[in-house]
């Protein structure tokens, strides 16, 4: 396919048209003139869908059915020119909608958040009186290495005065 869409775009001549979006029964209801746009505004949408997909929280439909309406928008923009909706109203249509249907998850992710920040403080607290007792520690490790360095000067003064 690719070989055969570099020639076509060598020899200035018309680009293949086939492979797995070709087929669609969308591109086989549009007019012979239309099939290239209606093949590229249907993989633009199969590329939206499968980004929503990726990136949504919770599996949903919603977005899909719109896509799918917009693809036949759009085949009867081609046909009669009604002009079809913008993706911006469709998406954010659907997004509002998600919302009014599932505000107690809303509430559930809003104190599952208070109690991970409730976490993170204790956390950070436990952090800062492991920092004071490692202090305290070190602090008391070299007092000590100071008074056994002390003492070790003084022995080696008084092997000094027993050799002479």
């Amino acid at each position: 396919a690719e070989k055969a869409l570099f020639r076509a775009l060598k020899t200035k001549g018309n680009t293949p048209k086939y492979g797995l979006i070709y087929h669609s029964s969308f591109i086989g209801r549009a007019s012979a003139k239309n099939k290239g746009r209606i093949s590229r505004y249907l993989a633009n949408k199969c590329s939206i869908a499968s980004r929503i997909d990726s990136f949504i929280d919770e599996p949903t439909k919603a977005y899909g059915e719109q896509l799918r309406d917009q693809v036949e928008e759009r085949l009867n923009f081609y046909d009669t020119g009604a002009a079809p909706r913008k993706n911006v109203d469709v998406m954010t249509a659907v997004s509002e909608s998600l919302r009014a249907l599932a505000p107690k998850s809303e509430k559930k992710e809003k104190k599952a958040k208070k109690a991970d920040k409730a976490e993170e403080e204790e956390v950070k607290k436990d952090k800062k009186k492991s920092k004071k007792r490692d202090a305290e520690e070190i602090e008391v490790v070299e007092e000590s290495a100071e008074a056994d360095d002390g003492e070790k000067k003084k022995k080696k003064k008084k092997k000094d005065k027993s050799s002479d």
